[in-house]
């Protein structure tokens, strides 16, 4: 199937759960991005920020940029002035990094607080404590140019369906508890974003409604291997 025809395939099934389909094009050429726009899609992922701007420049200007990989401090000022959301914020020090380039573009820029729910050290996020602890502090109350959206996670990389379940299970029952505790009376709250290609039928069943699909939409990633015959 074509990636045209694999979004209009996800947007139905993704709008049936009234969940909403981000297409992760990282790795991919701006003209897979362009045959996704056309097929009427606006919300896309990357997780390299070059890799973002050059896209952005390339592409047309209704596109929402949401970064989802680790981001570095010193790679903010690059996406403040056209980044839709940040989904990968995973500590105080970044927020303020963004609050501060954001204020600089004249800028609120949507965030999600990344949380560490995977059985693996690979992977980056805030702990449920940590992630308390950062919604209670000072420092986050003076932030005027961020708005917390919601949460993203990510979950073990297994097999094993009931692990991923509890993963995401546990993580919509924070979602609820942080949304009552700190942003009951901020309709904005309102992201829950789990769910990659190989999960995310998994992470729709246990509460996410935000899905990040890139093989799915794009097919696998091509990796060149040179050999000398």
């Amino acid at each position: 199937m074509s990636i045209a025809d694999n979004i209009k395939s996800l947007k139905k099934e993704t709008e049936a759960d009234k969940v909403i389909l981000l297409a992760v094009s990282k790795t991919k050429p701006a003209s897979d991005v362009q045959e996704a726009y056309d097929a009427g899609q606006r919300l896309f992922g990357e997780n390299i920020v070059q890799e973002m701007v050059e896209k952005y420049e390339q592409l047309p200007k209704d596109i929402e940029w949401h970064l989802i990989g680790h981001l570095q401090t010193n790679k903010v000022k690059y996406i403040a002035p056209f980044v839709s959301m940040i989904q990968s914020v995973d500590s105080l020090k970044l927020l303020h990094e963004i609050n501060k380039h954001a204020e600089k573009a004249g800028r609120v820029i949507d965030c999600l607080l990344q949380i560490y729910i995977a059985d693996e050290e690979t992977k980056y996020g805030l702990g449920f404590d940590e992630a308390i602890e950062l919604l209670r502090s000072e420092e986050f109350a003076a932030m005027k140019n961020i708005r917390i959206r919601g949460l993203m996670g990510i979950a073990t990389n297994t097999d094993n369906e009931k692990q991923i379940k509890e993963e995401y299970y546990e993580l919509n029952t924070f979602f609820e508890g942080i949304k009552v505790s700190y942003f009951r009376k901020e309709e904005s709250f309102d992201i829950l974003s789990m769910g990659m290609s190989s999960d995310y039928k998994l992470a729709i069943e246990q509460g996410s409604n935000m899905v990040r699909l890139g093989s799915t939409i794009f097919g696998g990633r091509v990796i060149k291997h040179w050999k000398n015959n």
